[in-house]
């Protein structure tokens, strides 16, 4: 098994702060094959920085790399925090990737699904002062988001996610069963962290894992962070003009192993109130209650855990504010 690896280049210029990851989950490569394409274009001198600094890793996760699955011993992207108590593998990477993503201002984290689906941003909320996800860089997201070269960002992962764990403590208290990993924190990964600890950046979900265009995604997405940010020589990436902005707002879970759908669904496809989107495994329909797209369909999903999420239209990147 491979030590931590991360590759670290500084500007003698001020700038912003940058660390880009690929493989937090050990079967989505594109950012790994991407990182490497940026670090061989930097030795090769195509690419120079010229403000502020970067960090590049391209594989966070070596046990879940090795293993060419998506955990070692657990998910990562779960609960990330540093802790003293060390029980599996994925906590001795907590311990190290955490400070490094404190020491950086932005992160861009590049990932890939099971499914098939056209590529996305995932990005925090707007600013709050709430107590789930308090945020001040939300027009600094925005504004990066819709130059990363992908058309549909979506936002609401952590809010869902918690009403999700919400819902699984009361059928759990209710059954007088242990609540054990259930609470709003499970939520948390590496941009959340990031957020956590005054920083701000994206998920950015390349394609399906398998996916050759995935690669090509992550590597754009790269190189117009690294323009949009001033810290390579190269002309500012244009926003998009096409965005579909969705936000998540329901999280549907599998209640039994048998819990099936009804067919091959796709992230971001069209549901309309009343569509059966699956079956429990006594015949019971579930089925949208309005109008939206279904993102994140796992059929391997085990039972009690996320099966699907839904997503509805959201106005947010319809403004000029991301646009500058």
């Amino acid at each position: 098994m491979r030590p931590f690896e991360s590759i670290h280049f500084k500007s003698t210029a001020p700038g912003a702060r940058l660390i880009v990851t690929g493989a937090v989950h050990g079967n989505e490569t594109c950012g790994t094959v991407a990182i490497r394409r940026v670090l061989d274009d930097i030795a090769q001198g195509r690419l120079a920085l010229i403000a502020g600094e970067v960090t590049f890793v391209p594989v966070t996760n070596p046990l879940a790399y090795e293993r060419r699955q998506r955990q070692g011993d657990r998910n990562l992207n779960r609960k990330l925090a540093p802790t003293s108590e060390i029980r599996e593998f994925e906590d001795h990477v907590a311990n190290w990737l955490c400070p490094l993503l404190a020491r950086h201002e932005v992160l861009l984290d590049l990932h890939s699904f099971h499914t098939a689906g056209e590529p996305f941003a995932m990005v925090g909320p707007e600013n709050n002062t709430g107590t789930l996800e308090p945020f001040a860089h939300a027009e600094e997201e925005e504004a990066l988001a819709v130059r990363l070269g992908v058309r549909r960002i979506v936002d609401g992962w952590l809010g869902t996610y918690a009403a999700g764990v919400e819902r699984r403590r009361a059928q759990l208290a209710a059954a007088r069963q242990p609540l054990h990993e259930h609470d709003a924190d499970y939520g948390v990964g590496t941009t959340e962290y990031m957020r956590r600890v005054g920083g701000w950046g994206f998920t950015l979900e390349c394609g399906q894992h398998e996916d050759p265009r995935a690669p090509e995604v992550a590597y754009r997405a790269i190189l117009n962070t690294l323009a949009h940010l001033r810290l390579i020589d190269a002309p500012a990436p244009a926003p998009a003009t096409d965005v579909e902005a969705l936000h998540l707002f329901e999280v549907v879970d599998k209640a039994h192993d048998a819990d099936r759908f009804v067919r091959d669904w796709a992230s971001f496809d069209a549901v309309r109130a009343g569509d059966v989107i699956g079956l429990r495994h006594d015949g019971t329909p579930v089925a949208a209650a309005t109008d939206g797209r279904i993102v994140f369909p796992n059929p391997a999903a085990l039972a009690g855990a996320e099966w699907f999420y839904l997503a509805r239209p959201s106005p947010r990147f319809n403004t000029a504010r991301a646009m500058r």
